[in-house]
């Protein structure tokens, strides 16, 4: 018989703030509550974009070029559209339901800013972006993307026949996600209508919480409204999830990796040397080139 994971606390969103000028978010983790930058390991940084409203602009709206180097980025998109370019020649636009999984390894330059049509007429914008960390013997692997269109999601039917799981990476009762991962995790939309029900049976060991992106949900008996985080004690592995109303729920429950972190800037390693040489790499053009 599973036990039941209990609630270790639920984070009303940190103050807001701008990543460059597209970018409103609440920084979750790491800080405040979660100041500890293993805590919720293989998953570094959450910023979460709440939903707000973006005007029309001719000008593009974002991120200008910076590097990323030791640990991969995880883009999903809620609501608006953005584009991205690299300096390895890749490009491409993240659409409402997909997910970009960018993989900077071994360093890359990336620009990041509001699709050219989404910014013409504004709208409705929401997304989340992850850092997820690279163990020591994958920090300098190839940068990759993974394009994980939403069809392309696993897709797990509840027994209410309307309520679904969204499996973007590990797999949730058999129904498997299409992200390759270096480590174990799972990462799920959960997406239920009123009073919906659904359980998630995770490994203790594993560091989990849930973000609420829409709606309210009773989470193991407690009430948790939109855009908070509930982080979970490692004690159990049962969660219950009933919908208040109409709710999405972003799911992350990972490994941890248990080795040192050196965290700089955009810089994710295991020891100072190695962002001191991230840095230089940087300077000497090793991460290539990409116009402003």
């Amino acid at each position: 018989m599973m036990s039941i994971r209990n609630i270790e606390h639920i984070i009303a969103p940190p103050p807001p703030h701008m990543v460059g000028d597209g970018f409103r978010v609440h920084s979750f983790f790491p800080g405040g509550r979660l100041i500890d930058k293993k805590r919720m390991s293989p998953f570094f940084l959450m910023d979460y974009g709440a939903r707000i409203e973006f005007g029309p602009s001719n000008e593009p709206r974002g991120v200008g070029v910076h590097p990323h180097a030791g640990f991969e980025t995880v883009t999903i998109a809620y609501h608006g559209r953005i584009a991205h370019h690299d300096s390895a020649g890749h490009s491409g636009i993240i659409g409402e339901g997909d997910v970009q999984w960018m993989t900077a390894g071994a360093g890359l330059l990336h620009k990041e800013y509001h699709e050219a049509g989404y910014s013409k007429t504004g709208g409705p914008f929401q997304m989340v972006q992850l850092w997820v960390n690279l163990p020591a013997r994958f920090k300098k692997t190839k940068p990759k993307y993974q394009e994980i269109i939403n069809a392309s999601m696993g897709r797990h039917i509840l027994a209410d026949g309307k309520s679904y799981m969204e499996v973007i990476a590990g797999e949730y009762r058999g129904t498997k996600g299409p992200a390759f991962t270096f480590t174990p995790m799972q990462v799920y939309n959960a997406r239920l209508v009123k009073g919906a029900a659904a359980i998630l049976n995770l490994d203790a060991r594993h560091n989990t919480g849930i973000l609420v992106i829409e709606g309210k949900a009773v989470i193991n008996s407690s009430e948790v409204p939109a855009d908070h985080f509930v982080l979970f004690k490692n004690d159990g592995e049962e969660i219950k999830i009933e919908a208040v109303e109409d709710t999405i729920l972003l799911v992350l429950s990972g490994e941890p990796i248990d080795e040192p972190i050196a965290a700089y800037g955009p810089f994710l390693m295991n020891t100072w040397p190695e962002v001191e040489q991230a840095i230089q790499d940087v300077n000497t053009g090793k991460f290539g080139y990409l116009e402003d």
